[in-house]
């Protein structure tokens, strides 16, 4: 039973890694790696480090925060 459960999350890394891949959008390659990352951190956390599993975590939200603010729209028209 864990081999599915090991395959499925393996499929959603993949799914996003190759999202991010074709993807030209900065905003879109962000959601691939989102997807990606939904698939690796139960695997890290299956393998037992729970610590790296937590620091990804913890990562991953805030240089997404950062890079969209760098790579966001300017909407202002003045």
């Amino acid at each position: 039973m864990m081999e599915y459960i090991i395959i499925i999350f393996g499929i959603i890394a993949l799914l996003g890694t190759i999202t991010t891949y074709l993807r030209a959008s900065p905003f879109d390659k962000l959601i691939g790696l989102a997807v990606m990352m939904g698939g690796v951190i139960p695997l890290i956390v299956l393998k037992g480090y729970l610590d790296v599993a937590i620091l990804v975590a913890i990562i991953m939200p805030l240089t997404t925060i950062f890079i969209l603010q760098a790579t966001g729209r300017n909407t202002d028209e003045s």
